[in-house]
């Protein structure tokens, strides 16, 4: 049995044998194990043979039963060789019968057709001579259930005394055609009344019969006509529009046998009367009166037919229903379209205006006229140059003129503006009149408020000489800033996208360009007056506290102070100042414009304490003013302006530093690439320095 393995085989029948192996305690008995091998050996052997003899009976029996079998199917095969030979020749024989049978019906046909219209003719002159005589006997035409037939005869009828001559056929010719025209309207009615009861295949018969007469466009007008009663009772006529052509659209290919022309007729009754008639009503209601409502009900009405026409180019109107649905839009919007860029200017110009004057009115602000040319642009220029007082300044009571409110709702009605643009405006005119909308844009946020905000900010900066002067032009910068980031968002994300690809691109951008360079320049204006008042607070501080016996004390050895009056005010002035130019601006420019106050601060300090006599006691408490500075100074954050405080600190040594040590300080790492004449500048401060021993070391 399978699985046979030979080694378990002789190890089970070793076990098996005694004495072949130590169950039990029995002894190992090698000759019992041999005989009992032998005597399976030969038991196997027996079987073998046996087995053998058994395969080769079975082997004998296979071979003659195949050959049995081998010349049964010789015989099957002749049998079907036969068999296959009758059925080619009850084929050709069929073949023979059929070319006969053909024949024979073309004859027939040839003789059969001629008579059929033989009898079709008969029939037809039968009823013309009823039409003749002025009786309609005939049962056709007296029994209103044979209709289809009585229409299918006088409609040949009525194609045959269309060919008759008109003055000896008048009379039967006119009576035909009263006819035709009875049964048109009969199954016309026929067709209403099945359409009402909901009977499609009715609908189907008789639109099959119409289908020959000159009415059938009636019927199907008829079907328009029914199809929309009841309809359009909601206050969506768009959404009722596209729900009844779904509607048709499924029963209009079982009733006529061309649904995409009927459909296409429906969608056009609909668009030139339902829609047109809507819009008109929705539009010419405040066309004049409300420039507003009228545009914002021209983009959705636009919009939703639009996306009406989206729905319907699922259906099979023909070939090219796009082009059918866009002229159907374009004939309801053209006389709206046309003008509607200058509608749009127009409203964009007076809500701007609106917006700007309710601001400056709710700031009782009389918005000034900005003087130009002539004798204005001089004393601004001289102003610019020299911070001369060339006229009073304007206060303006710490107002910006700047409103973030003003800006949004000015953005907000161009961004809606824009959309309406890109919506209603043709491909061709569109980077046109965008360009246009963004023109007004650039006139009323850029121009007329921002614009007039830096004028206004510029003329209202105190002059350098100004006590306590109040500077709110940064408040303007910031303010500026902010709206600089709103402006351009609005051009990236609403603009761009209209023009990227026209010529108007380049356009927008030298417009925007212009005008950005246009306000940069009077910010900076700005900025640098606004320094100049800040250097010139400094001076009426400096003036104010700082006095002359500060530096040379009358009683040397009773000093208590650390600082001066007067430094402590200025330091505290600055900070306060770093700290409004860090909240007003942002990037690049914090950096460069506390660079130049540094700078200025620095020159400041420096022309101020060469202004007085040191003593020793003076001089330690100048250096501890510059300290003061120095550390008022890195508040700056700028490395420039903190060398330069160093440099100053180094300088004021100079003032304290014994005799013998002047020129090693001199040479030191911080004074030794200054001229000498800045050095001996401040040595001269010194109240010895008429000692002829100070005069010799530092010469």
């Amino acid at each position: 049995q399978e699985p046979f393995v030979a080694d378990e085989y002789i190890e089970r029948l070793a076990w098996r044998t005694p004495g072949g192996g130590s169950r039990g305690g029995e002894a190992f008995d090698p000759k019992r194990l041999l005989e009992e091998f032998v005597n399976h050996i030969q038991e196997l052997q027996v079987m073998d043979e046996r087995i053998q003899r058994k395969v080769e009976k079975l082997e004998q029996q296979c071979q003659k039963e195949a050959k049995e079998f081998a010349k049964k199917v010789q015989e099957l095969q002749k049998s079907n060789q036969v068999a296959f030979q009758h059925f080619q020749e009850l084929d050709e024989h069929i073949s023979y019968v059929a070319t006969k049978v053909c024949h024979l019906g073309d004859q027939l046909e040839g003789v059969n057709t001629p008579r059929q219209r033989a009898v079709e003719a008969q029939k037809l002159m039968k009823y013309f001579n009823e039409f003749l005589d002025g009786e309609l006997k005939s049962d056709v035409f007296t029994n209103s259930e044979k209709i289809k037939e009585a229409a299918d005869i006088i409609q040949k009828l009525h194609l045959i005394a269309q060919e008759l001559p008109f003055d000896r056929f008048s009379e039967v010719k006119s009576k035909i055609a009263s006819k035709y025209h009875d049964l048109e309207c009969q199954l016309i009615q026929e067709f209403t009344s099945a359409q009402r009861r909901g009977e499609i295949s009715r609908m189907r018969e008789v639109a099959a019969v119409l289908l020959h007469f000159k009415g059938y466009s009636h019927c199907v007008d008829v079907y328009i006509k029914q199809c929309q009663e009841g309809a359009f009772l909601r206050n969506d006529v768009f959404e009722d529009a596209a729900i009844l052509c779904q509607r048709v659209n499924k029963q209009v290919g079982e009733i006529f046998s061309n649904p995409e022309t009927v459909l296409a007729k429906l969608i056009q009754n609909i668009f030139e009367v339902k829609l047109q008639s809507y819009v008109k009503d929705q539009l010419e209601e405040h066309r004049k009166s409300d420039a507003e409502q009228y545009l914002k009900n021209l983009y959705d009405l636009y919009t939703r037919t639009t996306n009406l026409s989206s729905k319907l180019m699922e259906f099979n109107l023909g070939t090219d229903k796009q082009t059918f649905l866009s002229k159907l839009i374009k004939a309801i919007f053209i006389s709206y379209l046309e003008n509607y860029i200058e509608v749009e200017i127009g409203y964009l110009k007076s809500r701007s205006t609106m917006i700007l004057q309710r601001y400056y009115d709710s700031k009782n602000h009389q918005k000034r006229s900005i003087g130009t040319g002539g004798i204005q642009d001089l004393k601004e220029r001289l102003r610019q140059r020299t911070n001369l007082p060339l006229g009073p300044s304007i206060d303006t009571h710490g107002e910006t003129f700047l409103s973030q409110d003003v800006v949004v709702n000015l953005l907000q009605e161009t961004k809606q503006a824009f959309e309406r643009c890109h919506r209603l405006s043709d491909p061709s005119d569109l980077p046109k009149n965008a360009f246009r909308i963004f023109s007004m844009l650039v006139e009323f946020l850029c121009t007329e408020h921002i614009d007039y905000a830096l004028e206004t900010g510029l003329a209202g900066i105190p002059s350098s000489d100004s006590k306590n002067a109040n500077l709110y032009f940064l408040d303007v910068v910031h303010q500026a800033n902010t709206i600089f980031h709103l402006f351009d968002k609005q051009f990236n994300d609403h603009l761009m996208p209209l023009i990227s690809s026209s010529p108007k691109l380049s356009e927008c951008l030298q417009k925007k360009k212009d005008i950005i360079e246009q306000m940069e320049v009077k910010l900076d204006m700005g900025i640098d007056r606004t320094l100049n008042c800040m250097i010139g607070q400094m001076k009426h501080i400096l003036a104010a506290e700082q006095k002359k016996t500060d530096f040379k004390p009358e009683d040397e050895n009773n000093v208590l102070i650390q600082y001066t009056n007067a430094c402590v005010k200025v330091c505290g002035y600055v900070r306060k100042q770093v700290e409004k130019i860090r909240n007003s601006m942002d990037g690049k420019n914090v950096d460069t414009v506390l660079m130049e106050l540094g700078v200025r601060f620095h020159r400041l300090i420096y022309e101020h304490l060469q202004q007085y006599s040191y003593s020793c006691m003076g001089g330690m408490l100048a250096i501890c003013d510059v300290a003061e500075y120095r550390k008022c100074a890195k508040d700056f954050k700028i490395a420039l302006v903190l060398q330069l405080f160093d440099t100053l600190h180094a300088l004021c040594n100079l003032l304290v530093v014994a005799p013998d040590n002047l020129k090693q300080v001199c040479s030191g790492e911080q004074l030794a690439n200054l001229d000498k004449n800045i050095l001996h500048s401040f040595v001269q401060l010194r109240v010895d320095y008429r000692s002829a021993r100070l005069a010799r070391h530092f010469s």
